[in-house]
């Protein structure tokens, strides 16, 4: 059964990661054939750098991911504490119910809505041409914000209740509590929730789709005007960088939790 279990480990790995590793192969290749390897070359790495269109559009995507990102932490951070302290009945419920609904709903449902509402808003107010950054922005920070929630709340509910009265019964106030005791403690958590944040943001084509405006193109857009001519391999190239930065991004964040579980034991074992 081990041997077993280890062949089917295996093979799952292979069906997630060999695409990633062919491609990765493939934006080193000096052609533009996906067949044929001609040799090695950082031939389409250099291009990336000199196209501006795209070089613009993963400006718009960072801006907007790390934004989007803070903002829905910080938001969902003070909704996940305000629904911790909320006396479990049929209204906690009811609004927990609602904040999953942005999770379990389609992206095309939410990307029309959230744009049919903000052509509302922009008749309203006046303004024919409303959707750009600001609404793209309000949009992300919309999707983002259950996952917050949700990885900090169970943070929330392993923190022991005592440790907030203890450190308002030695003189800090509510806010002091919480800055100085509870923060801390649900920290892997927000990180968590952040980061899961930005990579959602990052990879957003179809609610960014519906959001945005004629001004402002995120990278999946930017992508996806180009897949109706032919592709080149500067994709592959540009889809390798991410790749490798979001995995050495969770590879940082792994080990600078595992020091920090490390450090809670050591002192777990000298109390």
């Amino acid at each position: 059964m081990k041997h077993l279990s280890r062949i089917y480990t295996i093979l799952i790995f292979l069906f997630l990661y060999a695409p990633m590793a062919i491609m990765i192969v493939y934006s080193f290749n000096d052609s533009m054939s996906t067949t044929v390897f001609m040799g090695v070359s950082l031939r389409w790495y250099r291009s990336l750098l000199e196209d501006s269109q795209i070089l613009t559009a993963i400006r718009n995507t960072l801006v907007l991911a790390v934004l989007s990102s803070l903002i829905a932490t910080i938001i969902g951070t003070a909704a996940a504490v305000g629904l911790d302290k909320w006396k479990k009945g049929w209204t906690r419920s009811s609004v927990m119910m609602m904040t999953d609904i942005p999770m379990v709903n389609p992206d095309i449902v939410m990307g029309i809505s959230m744009m049919l509402l903000f052509i509302f808003m922009g008749g309203l107010i006046g303004r024919q041409q409303i959707l750009g950054f600001p609404t793209i922005l309000i949009a992300h920070v919309t999707f983002n914000l259950p996952y917050i929630v949700l990885s900090v709340l169970p943070k929330l509910r392993q923190t022991d209740a005592n440790l907030e009265e203890a450190a308002r019964d030695l003189g800090c106030r509510p806010v002091q509590a919480f800055f100085k005791v509870i923060l801390p403690a649900i920290s892997p958590g927000i990180l968590t929730g952040m980061i899961m944040a930005f990579t959602l943001s990052l990879d957003d084509f179809i609610v960014s789709y519906f959001t945005t405006g004629a001004g402002f193109t995120t990278l999946p857009i930017a992508i996806f005007s180009m897949t109706k001519i032919r592709m080149k391999p500067t994709i592959y190239a540009l889809s390798s960088l991410i790749f490798v930065s979001i995995f050495l991004l969770l590879v940082l964040v792994n080990i600078a939790q595992a020091r920090g579980a490390k450090k809670n034991n050591k002192l777990e074992v000298l109390k």
